[in-house]
């Protein structure tokens, strides 16, 4: 079903080659239902990059979804133009007063930061706490979900003496939530990341469920049903290549990187990497939506009440 998005935004065409069915306005007009509306606050430096990776995982869906493109108030990315941000981003201090059915919050490459020391963090915790009353249900998605769970909980996040980097094998803990099904028992997770959320920190909190576990990189999915969210903190988004460009970037820096642990055929990197979690990150985010369908109120008014 489709996703409604401008017709004029990058994604789009990229979205429609590969077979995701995109809405127009007048179309969307047409059919006698309320979409989903879905924002995603991207905190990402590569806002085009991040934006299509995930309207494509919200596209997959048999609902239709109008996808709202949210931003820092007053922090100005370096890697994305005034021209595209003014075009199709609302900033949060212009939808503040707005409601929303789902939330996704990106991650930012700022993990050596101190959540204090981030310059939009009190901005940041004061979307958290509008989460609870303007937002049906949110995803968030490392180190924004490694901050939501900080802010909400005190969790804290540790430094890793290395970067957690490739793709990792990770297994279903509670294969009976409905955010899992379909779910193999175990599945392949892109990760990146600097930092890593403990077993014990999470397990001494009776509000957080972890429901996807990695023996090489630890928690992958974690629920806290009494803030209504899911935190996600490795990347079922990620396109095909997208760690073969940081790979390259970081080697094109002078800098120390490993190579993506079993991510390149044969750990070659000539060789052109294979997708082999597509398919979960459409089904996580397939019932991520469905479970909002299923309790969302209609009138979007009383989210939050």
């Amino acid at each position: 079903m489709p996703i409604k998005i401008p017709a004029d935004l990058p994604a789009h065409d990229v979205l429609r080659r590969e077979g995701v069915v995109v809405m127009s306005e007048e179309t969307a007009r047409r059919q006698d239902i309320r979409p989903l509306q879905i924002a995603l606050l991207n905190l990402m430096p590569k806002k085009v990059q991040t934006e299509t990776q995930f309207a494509r995982l919200i596209g997959a869906t048999p609902l239709q979804i109008e996808l709202t493109l949210l931003r820092m108030t007053d922090h100005t990315p370096k890697n994305t133009t005034m021209d595209h941000l003014e075009a199709f981003y609302q900033t949060f201090e212009d939808a503040r007063s707005r409601k929303f059915d789902g939330l996704v919050i990106t991650g930012a490459p700022i993990e050596h930061l101190q959540y204090e020391d981030v310059s939009y963090w009190n901005e940041l915790r004061e979307i958290f706490d509008w989460t609870q009353t303007n937002v049906h249900h949110t995803m968030a998605v490392c180190w924004g979900g490694m901050a939501m769970l900080y802010h909400f909980h005190g969790i804290p996040k540790h430094m890793l003496p290395g970067k957690a980097f490739g793709c990792f094998r990770h297994y279903v803990v509670e294969p009976t939530s409905p955010f899992l099904r379909g779910f193999s028992d175990s599945f392949i997770v892109p990760v990146s990341r600097w930092t890593e959320l403990r077993t014990e920190d999470l397990e001494i909190n009776e509000d957080l469920r972890i429901l996807i576990h990695s023996e090489d990189v630890g928690p992958c999915l974690i629920e806290d049903a009494d803030h209504r969210a899911l935190v996600m903190v490795n990347h079922l988004e990620y396109d095909s290549t997208t760690l073969r460009d940081e790979y390259n970037r970081d080697l094109a820096k002078g800098g120390q990187i490993a190579m993506p642990i079993g991510y390149f055929p044969e750990d070659d990197p000539s060789r052109t990497p294979e997708n082999r979690w597509r398919s979960h990150g459409q089904l996580l985010y397939g019932n991520w939506i469905n479970e909002i369908y299923q309790t969302t109120p209609y009138d979007l008014a009383q989210i939050g009440r």
